[in-house]
């Protein structure tokens, strides 16, 4: 599984953010992301975490050239909620 510690971020993004900022981006939003799937759909911890981390959103949250991370939560919750839908 890929984790934010695994993504190679040398030319990563168009942002001028360093490698400790992506991270900590990228981290916050699924932190985001596991806490809205508990809060909104009533997802045990466990199963958050499981989805968060095999999902499509997740896996374009660390290609740092997608530029995902620098959206609101909301805004990739929104994402993830239609990729939800597709299932």
């Amino acid at each position: 599984m890929l984790s934010v510690q695994n993504v190679p971020l040398k030319n990563y993004s168009r942002m001028n953010v360093s490698e400790q900022e992506f991270r900590f981006m990228v981290e916050g939003i699924t932190s985001d992301l596991i806490q809205l799937l508990i809060d909104r759909k009533q997802y045990t911890l466990p199963r958050a975490v499981e989805v968060v981390y095999s999902s499509n959103i997740y896996n374009a949250l660390l290609r740092p050239t997608s530029d995902l991370y620098t959206q609101s939560s909301g805004y990739v919750f929104s994402l993830l909620e239609k990729e939800l839908g597709n299932n």
